[in-house]
């Protein structure tokens, strides 16, 4: 696609995230009315997206629980800031297998897996704006960790969410992952213009080097509209570099 700088811009803040990031900082929002906080403080300093998991108030672990997604949409919607929300329908898709001799020997305390219709529990109960579809698998990070989404999966998925009404928010973490993306939108499942993330930097989907970032610009069809974000030290400078490749923009403690 022609590169032009991206003069409108709306930022993304992505609040808490279900990484293991809830040691690493004092700020990683835990419990619904903290991480509705953060979200209502980060749409008064400008996001125009606040995009929101859950986690158990008591460990930080990322959860389905569906009464702290009820609770986290109200005290939004009930506050005094006009902002879209975008909930993760990512979880439910966490598959660890055992060590490379015994892979089946799955990794129950740290596998969630779970239907279509049971991974859209709390958007058919919530109904944000948005709600992401991670439109592919992958080896996520070191380990045996797998994030598991399957053509089915992504097929069934995507079509309760365009029967809810809710703007399905692609996260490419690779080009094949845009591939499949518009796939979808050609089968129909998805509607035409799509919304995309450009998931930069996250081990091991595509790598957060420039011309890696530009072949992923280029696959994204013009009238889409997408973001993009990296990793830790690497998000500032992936604000620049989207908006300057025409894109908007992510920031927040979950990346």
């Amino acid at each position: 696609m022609p590169l032009q700088m991206n003069r409108k811009i709306f930022l993304t803040a992505a609040i808490t995230g279900a990484g293991a990031t809830e040691d690493k900082s004092r700020l990683v929002p835990r419990s619904p009315k903290e991480i509705a906080d953060a979200a209502i403080d980060a749409a008064k300093a400008g996001a125009a997206i606040v995009h929101c998991h859950v986690r158990d108030p008591e460990t930080g672990a990322p959860c389905r629980n569906l009464a702290y997604y009820r609770e986290l949409t109200d005290r939004i919607r009930s506050s005094d800031v006009d902002v879209v929300l975008n909930l993760t329908a990512g979880v439910g898709g966490d598959l660890t297998f055992g060590d490379p001799e015994t892979p089946m020997d799955l990794d129950a305390p740290n596998t969630d897996m779970a239907g279509a219709t049971e991974r859209m529990a709390h958007i058919r109960a919530c109904l944000p704006e948005i709600c992401t579809l991670d439109c592919g698998s992958m080896n996520f990070g070191d380990g045996e960790y797998v994030m598991t989404n399957t053509t089915g999966m992504l097929r069934a998925m995507g079509a309760q969410m365009t029967e809810l009404g809710v703007k399905p928010e692609i996260e490419a973490f690779d080009t094949g992952h845009l591939w499949f993306a518009k796939q979808l939108v050609k089968e129909g499942v998805l509607e035409d213009p799509a919304l995309v993330q450009l998931c930069m930097g996250v081990p091991w989907g595509a790598p957060n080097d420039l011309n890696t970032f530009m072949a992923m610009v280029n696959n994204v069809p013009e009238s889409w509209t997408w973001s993009a974000f990296s990793l830790g030290r690497d998000q500032m400078p992936y604000v620049a570099a989207a908006a300057l490749a025409g894109g908007n923009v992510r920031v927040g403690l979950e990346d």
